[in-house]
């Protein structure tokens, strides 16, 4: 796996740690695996796919229920 043994995936493992700090590492791991799972359905499907975060999703569905003000 690209020249990389256990002792340099550690190194890289506890930057990772240090920089995000242990609170951030599964909203990373999420983030990262949605990335994933939408990458390979692209690939099997390549119609349409919906990368808009999941909390903007319900502000975007906020913003079409409330009608345009009229002057």
């Amino acid at each position: 796996m690209f020249g990389l043994g256990v002792p340099e995936l550690l190194i890289i493992l506890v930057i990772i740690l240090i920089m995000f700090g242990a609170g951030k590492l599964p909203e990373i791991g999420e983030g990262l695996g949605r990335g994933i799972r939408n990458f390979r359905k692209a690939t099997k499907q390549p119609d349409e796919i919906d990368v808009t975060p999941k909390d903007q999703d319900s502000a975007a569905d906020d913003r079409e229920k409330v009608p345009p003000k009229q002057p």
